[in-house]
């Protein structure tokens, strides 16, 4: 069996991002979508139905995550209208080879997560078309510095109160290694706890602008905080 690191997240996943990221993607990113859609980093299928909804082409969903994946799908099965048109893809980004190139690539809430992103780069634009969108979320902000954990956000789900805390252990260039603490608690007993130890890569503007050059993308119109680029060649 592969060993899923993000297991521990799924119960927090939906919670935390629909207080994240997602509402603001929700309203920026459907005028954007075209065609047939590859999303990087499907999760738990917030976005994937966001694509669904501004697109009738087939959508193929890419998510490792033998966890997500499954509330990806089962999201699915309660949406009949979708089953025949969205693939789920049970790989990394830098392993997917599509059968046909498609419209669009889609990339939420996954640049950080990726440190070899010449192929990422690489990977990607084999799976558009030529004048292919790839769109992903990205805002330029200072980097962390080291910390005492901190609680992040909490939830309460019924008598349960659903925790995430943080911290950053260390900060070398692009890189920077933290840790998360996922813990349920009914009052103040603690009921579940997970730690996850993680290590994210965060790229400056500018190198990014470089890398999607070299590439072979070019910019285009995107709203703040959603970055838009297409295959040239």
């Amino acid at each position: 069996m592969t060993f899923d690191q993000y297991a521990a997240a799924v119960p927090f996943y939906d919670l935390w991002h629909e207080d994240g990221h997602v509402p603001e993607v929700r309203e920026k990113l459907p005028p954007l979508v075209r065609g047939d859609v590859l999303e990087i980093g499907a999760g738990t299928g917030l976005i994937t139905e966001l694509i669904a909804a501004a697109t009738e082409g087939e959508i193929f969903a890419l998510e490792p995550s033998l966890g997500m994946r499954s509330v990806l799908l089962s999201r699915l099965a309660g949406r009949p209208d979708l089953l025949g048109r969205v693939t789920v893809l049970p790989y990394g980004a830098l392993d997917v080879d599509l059968d046909e190139p498609v419209d669009m690539v889609v990339m939420i809430a996954v640049l950080y997560a990726i440190e070899d992103r010449a192929k990422l780069w690489e990977t990607l634009a084999r799976q558009l078309v030529p004048g292919g969108r790839l769109v992903f979320n990205y805002t330029e902000r200072p980097m962390p510095t080291p910390s005492e954990p901190a609680r992040m956000a909490a939830y309460q789900v019924g008598r349960h109160t659903y925790e995430i805390w943080g911290r950053t252990h260390a900060v070398e260039g692009e890189r920077v290694s933290a840790s998360f603490t996922y813990r349920i608690r009914h009052g103040d007993a603690v009921i579940s706890e997970d730690v996850v130890e993680s290590v994210t890569y965060r790229p400056s503007a500018a190198t990014l602008r470089a890398e999607l050059t070299a590439a072979g993308f070019a910019p285009d119109e995107a709203p703040e905080g959603l970055q838009a680029w297409r295959l040239a060649k």
